[in-house]
């Protein structure tokens, strides 16, 4: 069973940068791949990165490249997204999922069962 939840977000001036953790309490953490979205207000969910059970591959939306990294400690059962240069544009509820890499690597959300509570990253100018 996997059990999301994230923390890490908060108040950053643009330029800045913040570290999301997502850490699962269940005991399968390391087979699943794992995946960051995110949610502006009066906008829909889109996908933000995504990591592969083993780590070995990464996928990124296109407006975060060379900005966003993400990564994973499956010891410590937690999947990061380090962001640097954050822009006001990032200002979102970020949440973090898990499931299959053959969803998560095109950015597929709607077969993803397991979600976060989401945490507040807002970017001021």
């Amino acid at each position: 069973q996997v059990q999301l939840v994230e923390s890490g977000g908060g108040l950053v001036q643009a330029g800045g940068s913040l570290r999301l953790s997502c850490a699962n309490s269940g005991r399968t953490f390391s087979i699943y791949s794992m995946g960051w979205f995110r949610q502006a207000p009066g906008k829909d969910r889109e996908f933000v990165a995504a990591i592969s059970y083993a780590g070995g591959s990464t996928r990124y939306t296109d407006s975060v490249k060379g900005r966003f990294t993400i990564s994973r400690d499956n010891a410590k059962n937690t999947v990061y997204l380090q962001m640097n240069s954050l822009k006001p544009d990032d200002t979102a509820v970020y949440y973090c999922a898990a499931g299959p890499w053959g969803s998560l690597r095109v950015g597929l959300s709607s077969d993803l069962t397991s979600w976060g509570q989401g945490t507040q990253v807002t970017v001021s100018a």
